[in-house]
């Protein structure tokens, strides 16, 4: 597949996520979410979108998201320009519900997470990504082991996916629900994975340092 193509291909992709009914969801509102990117080298990977979504139609549209994206303005990138050159993915694309316990988003299931798998397949085979942003303990678990979150955020790891040896840059959840970023040696190793995303993002020609070669060519 070349990267002409692509933009063709995950419009198709997208056509077919956006009807996808697999888990019959009570309210007929939530809907899966579908990313912007049409000529995407990197992936972000969340857990599931969250309650702000099914209005926005957008990822990371609530609180989570906005306290993601001032970590990636760290890292370089404005919003705009994240979505427009990252894809935005995650292990299953509808709202999950509350957490029972009140207190954020209820997990999704393991048998949700297998009905979604396919869509997450099909974009990595797609896409092909150069690097992979996992983002929670859910998207992080999908690609690395199973390890704790301060072995496993502020690295660059390599690992296969799909046939593929790929540049992994884990983060933890942005969400407010999430009391390990408090500590502040836990804040020392996401500064350090920003600064890893920046590098990256600077050699892939992603976001600004894109549209700069572009105005300086």
């Amino acid at each position: 597949m070349t990267a002409r193509r692509l933009p063709t291909l995950l419009d198709a992709h997208r056509e077919a996520l956006a009807a996808c009914r697999r888990c019959a969801h009570p309210d007929e509102r939530v809907l899966p979410i579908i990313s912007e990117a049409r000529r995407p080298r990197v992936m972000l990977v969340g857990q599931a979108p969250g309650k702000s979504e099914i209005e926005d139609r957008r990822a990371f549209a609530g609180r989570a998201g906005r306290t993601l994206f001032r970590w990636l303005e760290q890292a370089g990138l404005d919003e705009p320009s994240f979505r427009r050159d990252v894809y935005i993915a995650a292990v299953t694309r509808c709202y999950p519900g509350p957490s029972s316990s009140g207190r954020g988003d209820r997990v999704p299931s393991p048998e949700e997470q297998a009905r979604c798998a396919p869509w997450l397949e099909a974009e990595l085979d797609l896409i092909r990504p150069a690097l992979i942003i996992p983002v929670g303990r859910l998207a992080i678990d999908r690609f690395l082991d199973n390890e704790p979150l301060d072995c496993l955020v502020g690295r660059v790891h390599r690992t296969r996916v799909r046939g593929r040896e790929v540049a992994l840059i884990p983060l933890p959840h942005p969400s407010g629900a999430s009391s390990w970023i408090n500590l502040p040696a836990n804040r020392a190793l996401l500064d350090r994975a920003l600064h890893h995303l920046r590098a990256a993002f600077t050699r892939l020609g992603v976001g600004r340092a894109r549209a700069t070669t572009r105005r300086t060519a």
